[in-house]
């Protein structure tokens, strides 16, 4: 009985031993595997509105700030090593002066690289995107937000190309003279026949096909002329906040099933129906602001979107929007992946251009979807992917497909 007693007590206190041991360290090392996955891989975010910050003058993005999403030492905090900067202005402006504040903007993105080529490299490329990150450095592309700054000028296209743009979102808020928008009336049924040679063009030049923004109808007659994969910059999933610019699981099977990608967008109304239906209520009070924002701001659009960050904050703090938390956007990745599998899932922030959910604060939380995408049991293989290498493979593929189709001319 005393040597049962004797190997019951030792066994009492092993067990409460390895109990104290489990409790004092961590139950597994996944987040030490999510930084080094997270830090050596390529994190590639399709969608920033960063420019309109560099058009101030006075932004310098190589020093940390206080407010926005987006600056050297926070990319660096957050693994950020490859950015689309995104060239777009309100689509009300168009013809010359749509042509002019482009250029300005091309003129900036390429002179903050110029500025700070310590730190980031212009890519142009899937191959100079991989050289820059062997080089330690921030590769920056472009992508233009709106097919209204080609003035309906195939010629003006060519130029933004020839200038480095690499993506260009057919619509923006309103139709255009071409294409029909997911937040106007139709005009068009879709795309024009001028719409469709825009979509050729962009293949023959390489420029990737961008169909955020774009209506359901313009969605599906883009896909049907590109000879290459589509992308969906910075749109998230209908079935799980029926916003207009997110896409339906039949979009998004179709997408993948043309090789194209999704890049979840983070803007709370974009992840969330609840917060979803609660800003369209307010939307008196916001169309009431935009008046405002004009008189105050005139043509500088960094400073109509910091009021309007402002005036969305301030509703937040009065309970009339709900908060969002950061792991919606897992929510919709998973969800994308369960759709067509992890190849066809990207990243398209949105930063700098809208307001973000509780907990991804600016870029230098990405760390976060790496991690949280681990624990969800995603291999890294995947992983990968979703952080950039299947937009590169997009790149790779139109930039093939315009390789052949200039060869045969």
């Amino acid at each position: 009985m005393r040597s049962a007693r004797a190997i019951g007590l030792f066994t009492v206190l092993f067990l409460v031993a390895t109990n104290a041991f489990v409790r004092t360290v961590p139950a597994d090392d996944i987040a030490e595997r999510a930084h080094k996955l997270h830090f050596s891989s390529i994190v590639l975010d399709t969608h920033a509105d960063t420019t309109q910050r560099l058009l101030d003058g006075k932004f310098d993005i190589g020093t940390r700030h206080p407010d926005g999403h987006i600056d050297i030492p926070r990319m660096r905090e957050g693994g950020l090593n490859a950015q689309f900067f995104s060239i777009w202005m309100l689509g009300t402006i168009t013809g010359a002066p749509a042509v002019q504040k482009s250029l300005d903007q091309i003129d900036a993105v390429r002179t903050m690289v110029r500025t700070h080529s310590q730190d980031m490299m212009l890519a142009v490329t899937a191959a100079d995107v991989r050289r820059a990150r062997e080089q330690g450095k921030i590769a920056v592309l472009m992508g233009m937000e709106g097919g209204h700054m080609i003035a309906s000028d195939l010629s003006v296209l060519r130029m933004y190309s020839a200038l480095g743009v690499r993506y260009m979102t057919l619509t923006h808020f309103f139709n255009n003279e071409w294409g029909d928008s997911s937040t106007d009336k139709p005009a068009h049924n879709g795309l024009t026949d001028f719409g469709k040679d825009v979509v050729r063009e962009m293949n023959r030049v390489g420029m990737l096909v961008d169909i955020s923004h774009v209506s359901d109808k313009t969605f599906y007659d883009a896909l049907e002329v590109s000879k290459a994969p589509l992308i969906a910059s910075h749109s998230s999933s209908r079935a799980l906040d029926d916003h207009p610019r997110n896409m339906t699981d039949e979009m998004i099977k179709a997408l993948a099933a043309k090789g194209g990608v999704i890049q979840i967008n983070y803007e709370r109304s974009y992840l969330s129906q609840e917060y979803n239906e609660a800003f369209k209520k307010n939307a008196g009070d916001i169309s009431r602001m935009e008046e405002k924002y004009k008189k105050e701001c005139g043509d500088n659009m960094d400073c109509e979107l910091k009021m309007q960050t402002q005036f969305v904050q301030q509703l937040v703090a009065e309970g009339k929007l709900p908060h969002v938390s950061w792991e919606r956007i897992i929510d919709h990745i998973d969800h994308a992946v369960k759709l067509v599998g992890a190849d066809h899932v990207g990243l398209g922030s949105d930063f700098d251009g809208a307001d973000m959910p509780d907990g991804m604060e600016d870029c230098s939380k990405l760390p976060k979807i790496t991690e949280a995408l681990l624990r969800k049991g995603y291999s890294e293989s995947d992983i990968r992917k979703i952080l950039g290498e299947n937009t590169l493979r997009v790149m790779e593929q139109a930039e093939k497909v315009s390789s052949e189709m200039q060869s045969q001319r």
